[in-house]
């Protein structure tokens, strides 16, 4: 009877096999971790935001936010072309104060918060609008991609 030369545990194959494997975990690792990072997080207890006459304090679960100039467009205009089911939060650059109508909540606020949320959220043409929903307490997370209005 012949003996079967068996292969030494650290043979050319395992080597392969392991270094495969490990790419693999360290490649969904990775994919996951940018899908997650690719959307992104605003605490509106950390910026504040001013409607009519009063402070801004988020309630609902989900909002539509809708970024743009009252000097260029008028908020009425754009919502009309977005159909979205939850409260629509506009966000005036031009800072101007407006009062609320059906399910727009207008907001403004200082330059330096506005500068802050959109470079937060990369927004590079205006009108445009997303979606955030709740993620703890006054810490909303981005639920789309940003959509330019047309």
């Amino acid at each position: 009877m012949k003996k079967r030369k068996r292969g030494s545990p650290f043979s050319l194959t395992y080597v392969f096999a392991s270094f495969f494997g490990a790419l693999m975990v360290a490649g969904a690792f990775a994919y996951y971790n940018y899908k997650f990072s690719e959307y992104k997080f605003f605490d509106f207890s950390e910026h504040t935001f001013y409607m009519q006459n009063d402070i801004f304090v988020p309630k609902s679960e989900k909002y539509t936010v809708l970024v743009y100039s009252s000097n260029m467009q008028n908020s009425k205009d754009i919502s009309q072309k977005l159909v979205k089911e939850n409260p629509i939060l506009a966000i005036d650059l031009y800072q101007k104060r407006f009062k609320g109508e059906d399910s727009i909540i207008p907001v403004t606020s200082g330059m330096n918060t506005l500068l802050q949320f959109i470079q937060r959220f990369n927004i590079y043409k205006i009108p445009c609008a997303f979606e955030i929903k709740r993620f703890r307490g006054t810490q909303y997370k981005q639920n789309s991609h940003i959509e330019v209005i047309e």
